[in-house]
């Protein structure tokens, strides 16, 4: 549609159209679904050109605006409506057509943009907040001021006793997940951001939310801590639970709790509630079919296969490259350490999951001090390794080098929950489909987990490994004698090494640079990690320094490019790039002028 506010027209319009000398007059505003905005006349031609009221209402602008309460589910409704109708069937003064103010449309875009995102929508045009609204200087008008004072009315007449947060203890959709997550950041934007790892066999996001007090960058010492739900898509309660937890740590952020102000200011947390959206799906629609009302057993959903895997029929957790069999077949070898294994050639020659393949790619942009992953079906918190040292003796004992931390970890968790540290309790055969009156409980049950789970990444040591010059060195090494695992350090020279507390002697050392060894003693009771930073000097490497693993062995990821075609787009046979339309067109498909500007990336 063109812009059809030419040059120094701004807020009140006369404008002759049709050539035919008369100027339009204000008329009665018949618009059914503009039946309740704060005035009685309009204008044609409106903003948008439309001449009459009978062109408005046949065009896909006004078909939106009456749809648009069930595509949103209610959200963002009537604000977006009625915004709409400040556009189509625009306010109308002394037989000049008056334009609605851009601040209102910036602050309607801003609360919900998320909303259209959640159903992969565009934001429609005709609500470009520039193009079609103008500024308070230009005589605008606030259409939603009625709605507003209507509202604070309405919420002056809850008097709670104390603020808190409101969580709806309900089973999500994909596309209910993904509204929820944007609209938490959004609502949190100044310590929340969402954003993308890839996407599954079937093309939905695998979408992550973050809380940092900087969004989007990574703090010089600032430890990095990523959870991840439902790898198996019929293993919901992490996944609902890191939803529930998302919506707690913005709301409680914002009503200052200085708890989770203190973790989020002091940590970057990464949540991917979905790690396999495709098998929900699946695993969600059986539910459905088994709960039907006919169904005299009810909510009884426990299998193991539908959904578990992803739509590829790959089970994500055993997708991932074995490198425990290659820890323990060299672990003889006095210079060899269990970190940084370069991944075989052979991996890529096997069936690789888009899944897999994103989360590695995650784990290795960023540099993650501690995760976990959500699973389903028994109480217990399990920690590596999962490989017995015997392939024939499943129950042998096989601890890493980072054992004792581990068990720490791990009895975190536990201990802060109701009942997995009591040793009553029933363990294993639990649903992994819980009736929804269940979820409630089970937040109640994880919660301070979740919480004291997290806020152990501030545990052991932290520093910074800088040159001579005060430049930080990438990828130096920090090792801890007796426990034969280093961590190396970030772009900027920063490290963080969990450790429980103890004497411990920690060397830093890199590639043309002398070693330097430190001794440390950590106290029982710190509530934060000690600070051991270190300066190496330049020097001649000798040729039996060699790292056992080279840096640059490990850093070679997918040699074969062997998903280079999940980032081509599909074409079609005349090599356009085909796009599958979203379910909402139906809505439009009808209608002889279908709006191709509510496809993204069209």
């Amino acid at each position: 549609m063109p812009d059809v506010r030419g040059k120094g027209q701004g807020a009140g319009e006369r404008r002759d159209v049709d050539g035919t000398g008369e100027d339009p007059k204000c008329m009665e505003l018949a618009l059914g679904y503009c039946d309740d905005m704060p005035y009685d006349m309009t204008i044609f031609p409106n903003i948008l050109d439309h001449r009459s009221r009978q062109e408005a209402e046949m065009g896909p602008e006004y078909l939106l605006l009456s749809v648009v309460h069930s595509l949103l589910k209610g959200e963002c409704t009537p604000d977006i409506r009625m915004l709409g109708c400040s556009v189509l069937a625009p306010r109308c003064e002394d037989n000049v057509l008056m334009r609605p103010c851009r601040s209102t449309c910036e602050s309607v875009r801003k609360g919900c943009a998320h909303a259209f995102e959640g159903i992969d929508m565009a934001w429609p045009y005709f609500l470009d907040c520039d193009r079609f609204f103008v500024s308070d200087e230009e005589g605008c008008y606030d259409p939603l001021a009625a709605l507003r004072e209507r509202q604070e009315v309405a919420l002056a007449s809850f008097s709670p006793e104390e603020p808190s947060t409101i969580i709806q203890f309900t089973y999500h959709s994909n596309a209910q997940m993904f509204n929820i997550l944007k609209k938490t950041a959004a609502k949190c934007s100044h310590i929340s951001r969402t954003y993308s790892i890839g996407r599954s066999v079937e093309g939905k996001d695998l979408l992550v939310i973050e809380f940092s007090n900087n969004p989007g960058q990574h703090d010089l010492l600032e430890p990095e801590i990523k959870l991840v739900g439902n790898m198996h898509g019929n293993e919901v309660l992490g996944r609902q639970l890191l939803i529930y937890l998302t919506q707690y740590l913005c709301s409680e952020y914002l009503l200052g709790n200085e708890r989770i102000q203190t973790l989020i200011n002091t940590t970057r947390i990464h949540i991917l509630p979905s790690m396999n959206p495709d098998g929900y799906e699946l695993a969600a629609a059986e539910v459905e079919d088994i709960s039907d009302p006919e169904n005299q057993e009810g909510h009884v959903y426990n299998g193991w296969t539908s959904g578990r895997a992803n739509a590829q029929n790959i089970d994500l957790n055993r997708n991932f490259p074995d490198l425990t069999s290659i820890a323990y077949s060299r672990r003889r070898n006095k210079r060899y350490r269990s970190d940084h294994i370069p991944i075989p050639d052979s991996y890529w020659f096997g069936k690789v999951a888009p899944e897999t393949f994103a989360v590695m790619k995650w784990v290795r942009s960023i540099p993650f001090v501690q995760s976990a992953s959500l699973h389903g079906g028994e109480l217990v918190v399990s920690y590596p390794f999962d490989f017995s040292k015997h392939p024939h003796e499943e129950k042998m004992f096989s601890p890493t080098p980072d054992e004792q931390v581990f068990k720490q970890l791990a009895r975190t968790y536990a201990d802060a929950h109701a009942t997995m540290a009591d040793n009553n309790t029933e363990r294993c055969g639990a649903s992994f489909f819980p009736a929804e009156e269940e979820l409630y409980t089970e937040w109640k049950r994880n919660k301070e987990s979740l919480l004291s789970f997290m806020e152990s990444v501030h545990r052991g040591l932290k520093g910074i490994v800088k040159d001579e010059n005060g430049n930080g060195i990438k990828g130096a090494s920090i090792s801890i004698r007796g426990i034969r695992h280093d961590v190396r350090t970030a772009e900027d020279g920063d490290y963080w090494r969990l450790l429980n507390s103890g004497v411990h002697i920690i060397t830093a050392s890199a590639p043309g640079y002398t070693k330097v060894m430190k001794k440390v003693y950590l106290p029982a009771q710190m509530q934060k990690a000690g600070r051991v930073d270190f300066v190496l000097r330049k020097a001649v490497l000798e040729p039996d320094q060699e790292e056992f693993a080279p840096m640059d062995t490990y850093d070679r990821f997918d040699p074969y490019n062997q998903f280079e075609r999940y980032s081509l787009s599909e074409l079609g046979e005349n090599g356009e790039e085909r796009q599958e339309k979203p379910w909402w067109w139906a809505y439009f498909s009808q209608s002889g002028n279908a709006p191709t500007w509510l496809l993204r990336n069209f």
